[in-house]
């Protein structure tokens, strides 16, 4: 048998299950069982599949024994490599394809080889879909009923993606396929991001061989918190220009060219997920310039929400009797505005557009090396416009630092102009007004986190495969939702899915394959997938058989509300849509039809037993504050020495909402010394404790602890130059009493001598930016001074840390805060006992 041959099943059984236990009848054999150049299909019903028995001979004497190597396992003949790509915080109606003026040739490319699907949904919100598209259950299931950063201790919400909800990423690696995963990481428990691990939940721990990315809800693409698999990399560091939307591209590339260069008949499996358009929206000055040359947005909102409205019919994205659903009070209307308020968010918007057509060029370029690799007509992609719909959270005037509405901060429009000649450089981490976000979901009502609407939900999807899609550029009207993606995929390549996975049992995949629309004939075919439920932060909605049951918002998504919500099951009202006659959720039917309305509820609470969405839960800024597991928990004291960098802010120190004292012991070279201490955060706030680099040798080796109010203001405590020697310096800070983002009086001290006293109006209440690290010894991202005592990264502290303490006071809310946070009130409850 030294022919290459594929055998099939019954030509194998008497053999088969003697070497490969699991072997089964669709398996499929190439060469000679035994042989180096044997591979073998496996089962698949247990990942990863057992080791084959011995099929040799064994003596004493080697030269009287046969040896006999395992079979490689490969994937089954035909299967395809798959490129599924996704966007972030994309509209339905931003890219051209679906309607929008910001043209996105790649996008478009992929629709005309193939299909567009009008009726695709995620779950409202970042993490939440990007659970349910790489396991193919319901988001809660997946244990992401919330984005990680709000997690709370139930199933369904712990951010913790279960071993019994395996992703597709183990199910084609264990089957021979090589994966990949590229650009953002919102799947790894945030208080797991750290050196510390554990990695399991990190993608290189989810099946996926290799990893470059970055691990959060966003990140500055100029100089952004990037890893390869774990490791923490500065390709940005002396690399001026440099941004992650093209090296991340660039990357994948050389990815896939070298593996087919290596391996050229194992088939890849990459996920590809770039930042955009999430904020910071951070295109290259050349397609600001393309875009804003282009005048896109000068008509305002709501014209270009008519426009994308007229386009969609045009394009037959939209029936022609479908309504444009109305403008909403709460969001101003255009000709209201001001002058100097259409000038602010015309280049908000204009940067924005520039964003989404750069993100899509460089998408264009992986999508051109697959071609140029000869590899197009043996790839399946995907390619998903968006995670959810646009998103609102600039709040209603838009923001020159997104974390200035993570903390409850607007920013007025005049105040923004002093940043407006910047935006979308890496002194911003711009996001548009809300006013945009509601334009870019055309025709729908609503944005990001709504998941009760299809604004929230709707995404644009195109999907191609050359040979296979029989009805090319078609359009498809099928309900689908993300969780349909993994059963897709796994019917095109021939792979099912594991009855268990490293042993635990896995629990069905919830999702239906799309592929039976590929073919013409069923361009009209019902849908396959008949009932899906929608919920996020307490708002929700109900699909069965062309009927959508939807709860009215009581919260607006632009603002950061802390009141009390209503009660979640009694306090919101009901809408009803016929999406058969009304796709754009127009029409409510819900006075009109009470028993179907009734009908519909009874089936979303029926849902929400099954798929773990119980407990439901409409607070939002208590669940960013809840307690959770971490390295950091219950500690009040952290102790440092020498240099560590990349810690993530859920390992580091929380000086927020309470009085700390930082000292530093530190031996200063002859000559002196400079270089960061400690630092968190950067440009967009956070604290430092440094020793100054000075201007050509005056100020240098000056003590300084520098405190930056998400960019808007800096207090600055200053001390002596210091000598050589040892030193101890220290930084104590008594908050002015109970409040979040109260102020509070800093006295900064070297060797037992006050150098320095200041008070300061206001700290940060929530949090410092995400996407920044923890530093001692070295600042690795951005700088916390602007433009005095400033420096560049990495600035490494020349001088010896021999340690470094924290010291933290407990956490102080008034009596109101805690009445509007419970989850406040009860760690305070628990601090006190």
């Amino acid at each position: 048998m030294n022919a290459v041959k594929q055998v099939v099943a019954i030509a194998l059984c008497g053999v088969a299950f003697a070497i490969l236990p699991s072997f089964c009848i669709a398996q499929q054999v190439t060469g000679e069982l035994g042989a180096p150049n044997a591979t073998t299909t496996i089962s698949g019903d247990q990942l990863p599949a057992p080791d084959p028995k011995f099929g040799g001979v064994i003596k004493e004497r080697a030269s009287e024994s046969t040896p006999w190597w395992p079979p490689r396992v490969v994937p089954p003949k035909g299967a395809p490599n798959v490129l599924l790509i996704m966007t972030d915080d994309e509209g339905f109606g931003a890219p051209s394809t679906f309607g929008g003026v910001i043209a996105t040739p790649a996008l478009d490319r992929i629709a005309k080889n193939g299909l567009r699907y009008t009726q695709f949904h995620s779950t409202s919100l970042c993490s939440p879909t990007r659970a349910a598209l790489i396991t193919g259950r319901n988001h809660h299931v997946a244990g992401f009923g919330v984005v990680g950063e709000a997690a709370t201790g139930f199933p369904g919400y712990d951010s913790v993606i279960r071993k019994d909800t395996g992703t597709i990423g183990e199910i084609l690696k264990e089957n021979g396929y090589a994966t990949a995963w590229f650009g953002k990481d919102h799947n790894t428990p945030f208080y797991q991001a750290s050196q510390a691990g554990p990695f399991d939940q990190w993608p290189i721990g989810m099946g996926f061989d290799y990893f470059y990315g970055f691990i959060g809800g966003d990140t500055s693409q100029w100089q952004p918190n990037l890893f390869r698999n774990t490791t923490a990399i500065y390709p940005f560091q002396g690399n001026p220009g440099w941004n992650l939307t093209t090296a991340m591209a660039d990357d994948a590339i050389h990815y896939m060219k070298q593996l087919k260069e290596i391996a050229p008949g194992k088939p890849f499996f990459v996920y590809y997920v770039p930042g955009g358009t999430h904020a910071p929206h951070h295109p290259t000055p050349e397609w600001i310039k393309k875009i804003g040359d282009e005048h896109l947005f000068d008509g305002g909102w709501n014209k270009l929400r008519e426009t994308i409205f007229a386009n969609q019919k045009r394009l037959g994205i939209m029936p022609a009797d479908a309504k444009l659903t109305p403008w909403p009070k709460e969001l101003p209307e255009w000709d209201t505005l001001s002058l100097e308020q259409k000038k602010l968010y015309i280049k908000q918007a204009d940067v924005y557009g520039a964003y989404l057509a750069y993100t899509d060029h460089e998408i264009g370029r992986v999508i051109q090396a697959v071609d140029d690799m000869g590899e197009l007509d043996n790839t399946l992609i995907i390619y998903i416009s968006g995670d959810n719909g646009a998103s609102a959270e600039g709040m209603l005037n838009g923001t020159p630092n997104e974390f200035t509405t993570f903390n409850g901060v607007a920013v007025p429009v005049k105040d923004q102009f002093l940043w407006y000649p910047f935006w979308g450089s890496d002194r911003t981490f711009p996001h548009y007004a809300a006013g945009w976000a509601w334009a870019l979901d055309a025709p729908f009502k609503w944005v990001k986190q709504v998941a009760s609407h299809r604004g929230g939900t709707a995404q644009g999807m195109a999907m191609s495969w050359p040979g296979h899609i029989t009805d090319v550029g078609g359009i498809r009207r099928q309900f689908h939702h993300v969780i349909d993606i993994v059963p897709t995929i796994l019917e095109v390549t021939g792979i099912p899915a594991p009855d268990t996975i490293s042993g635990i049992k896995q629990r069905p995949i919830e999702g239906v394959s799309m592929v039976y629309t590929w073919d013409k004939r069923n361009a009209d075919a019902p849908t396959r997938h008949t009932t899906q439920y929608f919920e996020m932060l307490g708002n929700r909605a109900i699909y069965q058989d062309g009927w959508m049951a939807v709860t009215t918002p009581v919260n607006l998504p632009w603002e950061l509300n802390t009141a009390t919500p209503p009660d979640v099951i009694t306090g919101y009202k009901w809408e009803l849509y016929n999406l058969n006659e009304d796709v754009t959720e127009y029409n409510d039917l819900a006075d009109k039809m009470p028993d179907k309305l009734k009908q519909m509820q009874d089936v979303f609470y029926a849902e929400a037993k099954k798929y773990d969405v119980l407990p439901l839960d409409n607070s939002t800024l208590a669940r960013f504050m809840t307690q959770r597991p971490s390295a950091t928990a219950g500690r009040t004291t952290f102790t440092y020495s020498g240099e560590l960098s990349g810690v993530p802010p859920s390992t580091a120190p929380n000086i927020m909402d309470k009085d700390y004292t930082i000292t530093a012991d530190v031996d200063i070279p002859e000559g002196g010394g400079e270089g960061m201490i400690v630092t968190e955060g950067g440009r967009f706030g956070g604290y430092g404790l440094f020793l100054s680099k000075g201007e050509l040798g005056v100020r240098h080796g000056k003590v300084v602890f520098l405190y930056n109010l998400l960019d808007l203001k800096r207090t600055i405590w200053e001390g002596p130059e210091l000598k050589a020697g040892k030193h101890t310096i220290v930084f104590d800070f008594k908050l002015d009493g109970p409040g979040l983002g109260k102020g509070g009086t800093g006295v900064l001290s070297v060797d037992g001598k006050e150098v320095d006293k200041k008070h300061m109006e206001h700290t940060t209440p929530i949090m410092f930016p995400e996407d920044e690290d923890f530093d001692v010894g070295i600042d690795t991202r951005t700088g916390v001074a602007l433009v005095e005592y400033r420096y560049d990264c990495p600035f490494k502290f020349t001088g010896k840390i021999d340690k470094l303490t924290f010291n933290l006071g407990p956490a102080q809310y008034t009596d109101q805060d805690s009445k509007n946070m419970p989850a406040i009130a009860d760690a305070v409850a628990r601090a006190r006992d």
